[in-house]
């Protein structure tokens, strides 16, 4: 009998993680799902693509069998598990004997479990012996989480749960669309304002969110940080610093103070092209509210210098006394579902379970007793996601990639996909065939949210139970079962580590973090199902109840106290010129999601956002001729891409922007810049230098 009961669970998609109820349709139909309003987050809220998330349950449109690419045709075609995971096995085995263990790479996803991506770094480490293992969660937050550990200790993406931003009095929202990536969220933001509260948004664009702001500040790609010293020089200059909370919780202010100070009002307007009345009015409005928040997203983070743009919006928190204090501080909007817990437990390249470095002696004895090995077989810390990707098919021969597709969404996507294309070996776990899976050698059918029960880790550092509702179609198997099934082959010895019950994975998990910085320790399957489901908070050690607001009465550090960071601006890494003289920046629609592989197969978001385009400003577009709808083609140093012309006075007239969704002709990947952050290696996607032009298709 059909069972057509209602399962508590959560959204597939952002790092809001929303409550959702899934029930199981009619014979012929499919589920259904409907928003949860016990849970706090959402409400009930859902946004277009969490109301039509079971449209990629349908067989219709994901894997159901696994693939082998045929020698005879050179096509990928059916095969049995056994025959796919032998290959895949065999693959792997091959390279680790021809090169070495590293030249076997592991290449993760933020859409993955807790207890998956805990798993995949397992795995990695000791069953291939690896060091070549990160995820596209370093496209995210990598940034705002190395500033947040120099400046706190710790970083969890917000260190206050959201329900904190309506009751404070100025929020400052540096590079974030949460109108079109997060929509639920924006509740929060207009609450905020019935509240009498003030929104600063600060963006290139006048975005749907921006609408919304008291005051918008349109800065050029690339200079947010100057922006912010500008902010904290007239801080400074006005006598609004918190001298009290200075003295007593931060250190190195002095340092930071000094090199703020060289960024004067006239300089900052220079550099960034917002205007001093602007600057000063938004210093004020910060700064006279009791309470406030600086919140950070993509723009300021994807850059090559985001670690230290995030570390001066830091600066200005700490210099008015904001972090630690009551409805107020400093946070990061994760994008991912699960970018939080997809690096606290593994999958970054130098990182282990429970937020601790692979370099720590201490942390690998701590890890390596959990897992029962001995700590010397564990490698060191490998490379970052996109310099892992530019390394395949020379010192990284086989590949195995889970819940990710980087040929739409790294930087400088041509030459990766033509990186992916030179390996030995491929094979890719996923739910449907992505661009990335249409070159694999062997494709792996798995299940997806509705079909399995896991952890993850939303924006808050809130630990949820995502439920599985429904059965997965016969012949997929869930992430667990392929690791343990390729562990038996390539390591049988280790096969015992490797179980598929995610509860008893996490319960190792729980094991392996315990004493870390990402204590999870004290959470259990049977806490997360108490009540309404509404989570618990991490760090959250055995016996305590869960940490909601972090550094209330001290910071993560030695001494409990924050740090400054002495920081100062410097340009992007490719700069405008003659030959390309327009700023090119990146981001979101409403519609679609991070590289499309799942929303752009729902027809009805489909509709909504069915491809790529090019905003201009309408000055811009007299300029070179085009009108509204016209296909036009942006050039930059890495490629070229072609889209319809969308002419809006919302976009500054010497910057370009393109949704990173589509892959083809239009994908915008194809032209964003590869140039690293030094510290958190993180890609610059957010600005680049291009220029753009009528193309032959529009009849010219």
């Amino acid at each position: 009998m059909l069972n057509t009961t209602a399962t508590p669970t959560h959204c597939p998609y952002c790092a809001l993680q929303c409550g959702m109820n899934v029930t199981p349709g009619p014979s012929g139909e499919g589920p259904s799902v409907e928003g949860r309003t016990e849970f706090p987050v959402n409400q009930g809220a859902l946004c277009g693509k969490g109301q039509s998330a079971a449209a990629v349950l349908s067989s219709r449109v994901r894997l159901t069998e696994p693939l082998v690419r045929s020698p005879a045709t050179g096509r990928l075609e059916t095969a049995t598990w056994e025959e796919a995971l032998d290959r895949v096995a065999e693959g792997l085995a091959r390279a680790r004997a021809g090169h070495g263990a590293d030249a076997c790479g592991v290449f993760g996803g933020g859409s993955l479990t807790n207890e998956k991506a805990y798993a995949l770094g397992k795995f990695a480490r000791i069953v291939l012996g690896t060091s070549q293992i990160d995820y596209n969660g370093r496209f995210c937050m990598s940034s705002a989480a190395a500033a947040g550990q120099k400046a706190f200790g710790l970083d969890r993406g917000l260190p206050f749960p959201l329900e904190d931003i309506p009751k404070t009095g100025c929020v400052v929202l540096v590079g974030s669309n949460l109108a079109e990536t997060m929509p639920p969220a924006l509740r929060y933001l207009s609450e905020l304002k019935a509240n009498g509260g003030k929104l600063i948004v600060i963006d290139p664009r006048r975005t749907r969110t921006a609408e919304q702001a008291d005051l918008h500040l349109a800065p050029r790609p690339g200079t947010d940080l100057a922006l912010a010293l500008g902010m904290l020089h007239l801080v400074v200059a006005e006598g609004r610093v918190d001298e009290e909370y200075v003295r007593e919780r931060t250190r190195g202010w002095e340092e930071a103070r000094s090199a703020a100070m060289a960024h004067w009002p006239e300089y900052v307007e220079r550099v960034t092209g917002v205007a001093v009345p602007q600057l000063r009015a938004a210093v004020g409005m910060f700064t006279d509210a009791e309470h406030a928040m600086v919140l950070t997203a993509r723009g300021p983070e994807q850059q090559s210098k985001g670690t230290d743009t995030v570390g001066a919006w830091i600066n200005l928190a700490l210099a008015t006394g904001r972090p630690g204090t009551p409805l107020s501080g400093y946070g990061c909007l994760t994008g991912q579902g699960n970018g939080q817990g997809g690096r606290e437990h593994g999958q970054k390249a130098d990182q282990l379970p429970g937020y601790r470095k692979l370099t720590d002696p201490a942390a690998r004895a701590h890890v390596a007793e959990v897992w029962g090995v001995d700590p010397e077989v564990l490698p060191g810390p490998g490379r970052s996601a996109y310099e892992l990707l530019d390394a395949l098919g020379s010192d990284v021969r086989a590949l195995l990639l889970m819940a990710s597709n980087p040929v739409v969404s790294a930087p400088r996507a041509a030459h990766v996909e033509s990186r992916i294309r030179s390996l030995d070996f491929l094979a890719v776990a996923d739910v449907v065939l992505s661009e990335t899976a249409e070159l694999a050698d062997v494709v792996l059918p798995v299940t997806q949210w509705a079909e399995e029960t896991g952890t993850m880790t939303n924006l808050e550092g809130r630990v949820l139970l995502r439920r599985r509702a429904l059965a997965p179609p016969t012949g997929v198997r869930t992430d667990l079962e392929v690791l343990q099934e390729l562990t038996a082959r390539l390591a049988p010895d280790l096969e015992k580590g490797f179980p598929t019950d995610a509860r008893e994975v996490f319960d190792e998990l729980r094991r392996a973090s315990a004493g870390g910085l990402a204590d999870y320790s004290g959470i259990s399957y049977d806490r997360l199902t108490e009540g309404e489901g509404e989570g618990v908070f991490w760090p959250c050690p055995v016996g305590a109840g869960g940490t909601p607001r972090l550094f209330l009465d001290r910071f993560a550090t030695e001494d409990g106290r924050a740090l400054f960071a002495p920081v100062s601006h410097r340009p992007a890494a490719e700069e405008p010129d003659a030959e390309y003289p327009l700023y090119l920046t990146t981001g979101r629609v409403v519609a679609q999601y991070q590289s499309g592989a799942q929303t752009r197969r729902v027809a009805e978001l489909n509709k909504a956002a069915p491809e790529a385009f090019v905003e201009l400003h309408p000055r811009l577009a007299a300029r070179l001729g085009i009108e509204q709808g016209d296909t036009v083609t942006v050039t930059s140093r890495r490629g070229r891409a072609t889209a319809p012309a969308r002419v809006t006075a919302a976009i500054r007239p010497d910057t370009i922007f393109m949704p990173f969704h589509w892959p083809g002709a239009g994908r915008a990947n194809t032209l964003t810049n590869p140039a690293l952050d030094p510290t958190s290696r993180m890609p610059e996607f957010k600005v680049c230098a291009a220029r753009v032009s009528k193309s032959s298709l529009s009849g010219a």
